[in-house]
């Protein structure tokens, strides 16, 4: 029985070892980032990493042109990162641009527009959002890979079942999750910091004031007259006369026999209700 006991613990050890070995990369991350003013040339790197395996899906490396998927790439860098760019006129308009040419454009126009964002807001904004975007999406994504971890643990001794090694699986899966979890991290920050719309502030002050402007004509639509919805000024259905409740038909007296054919008198039976 105490051997049996040693395996469970010296598994569980093991186990506790992937996550922790995974922590210890996560929290000197983190510590790095805490640590850090200015992550602006992480950004940049970033940037490139991920733009370049966006590209690799829609154009594969060294594939023909015919293998090439430009819609989709279009649509894909409007949608993950803001970039509405005319990628198939360029390609029709240019002979010489090719893989690497097209790959050094994108680039530079993703570069362009942040930098251009950038020159709104001010460096030490940027600098304070690309740190806080980091950490945002690091924590989150870590917390979430923790669970995903968790669940993997309770049911990894099924694996057993498929001649395969419970630990060796977990190992395995666990270094697989961890580099998922890591993509992810690196593309949702770059999506995140690039589809950020800055305004000027005299653009903001404009529709500030065009709220205040419209804020009075928001309590009724403009149809509601003619469907009947419209707001009663104030007071006026207080100072409007209530009208009297007139009785149809005559009086029942109380010792008349109950109109609803009960058979007793009108007092013993609904007129008590009157």
């Amino acid at each position: 029985v105490e051997g049996h006991n040693f395996d469970i613990r010296k598994n569980l050890l093991e186990f506790d070892d992937v996550a922790n070995d995974q922590r210890k990369v996560i929290y000197q991350q983190r510590n790095e980032l805490m640590a850090a003013d200015d992550v602006s040339g992480t950004i940049k790197t970033l940037r490139e990493e991920v733009l370049n395996a966006t590209i690799d899906t829609y154009i594969p490396p060294q594939s023909l042109d015919e293998q090439w998927d430009i819609p989709g790439l279009e649509k894909a860098l409007e949608q993950e990162f803001g970039l509405k760019l005319p990628v198939a006129r360029w390609l029709e308009e240019d002979d010489e641009l090719h893989e690497e040419t097209l790959r050094q454009r994108l680039l530079e126009e993703m570069e362009q527009r942040y930098a251009e964002k950038e020159a709104i807001a001010g460096a030490p904004v940027m600098r304070d959002f690309e740190k806080a975007v980091m950490l945002q999406v690091l924590d989150g994504h870590w917390k979430d890979h923790l669970a995903a971890m968790d669940y993997l643990r309770q049911g990894i001794h099924l694996r057993g079942y498929a001649q395969k090694n419970p630990k060796q699986e977990y190992k395995r899966e666990a270094f697989e999750m961890f580099s998922a979890m890591l993509d992810n991290i690196k593309h949702d920050v770059v999506s995140i910091v690039s589809r950020v719309q800055i305004r000027a502030e005299e653009d903001v002050e404009a529709i500030e004031e065009q709220r205040r402007s419209e804020a009075p004509r928001q309590y009724q639509h403009p149809e509601a007259g003619g469907l009947g919805l419209a707001e009663e000024p104030p007071g006026e259905a207080a100072a409007a006369p209530r009208k009297p409740v007139v009785r149809e038909g005559r009086k029942i007296g109380r010792n008349e026999p109950c109109p609803c054919g009960s058979g007793k008198k009108y007092k013993q039976c609904h007129g008590k209700l009157s």
